[in-house]
């Protein structure tokens, strides 16, 4: 009898000084840099209920489809690549209001636990960053 490959889940919190709604909209325009979307080599994005994405990064293919698509508030979608060895794991991300900021919380659960799947933390780490920093910016141009 064959077992399951054990998994594991990675968390993440930013808070950005942005409205929960501009968020949330930022996360899906692959014209922002920090989204994954944005330094696609090649990018098929339907962020809607049973929509598919494609993103090609780096020779490395990911796809998936949305399951859940809530504005402002919460997605849901489908990840496989390599790097989850084919196996289909989820990405939740929600967006919570906290003043005139944002919380917004990534959870990517049911990744392999091996090298390429714990190589998500960073990966993910990389990207919330970058998009972090690009919304902080906005902001502060904006004021």
């Amino acid at each position: 009898m064959n077992e399951a490959p054990k998994t594991i889940e990675f968390r993440f919190e930013r808070t950005i000084p942005a409205p929960a709604g501009e968020v949330f909209d930022a996360w899906l325009n692959p014209k922002v840099p920090g989204t994954t979307w944005h330094e696609a080599d090649k990018l098929l994005l339907n962020p809607q209920v049973d929509g598919f994405f494609y993103w090609l990064i780096r020779g490395n293919a990911h796809y998936g489809r949305f399951t859940e698509v809530q504005r402002p508030a919460r997605l849901q979608y489908t990840w496989m690549s390599r790097s989850t060895l084919g196996e289909e794991s989820t990405v939740t991300v929600t967006f919570s209001q906290r003043g005139e900021a944002t919380l917004m919380a990534l959870v990517h659960s049911g990744i392999p636990d091996c090298d390429l799947g714990r190589g998500h933390e960073q990966g993910w780490n990389y990207f919330l960053g970058k998009f972090t920093e690009q919304l902080g910016d906005a902001a502060h141009k904006k004021k």
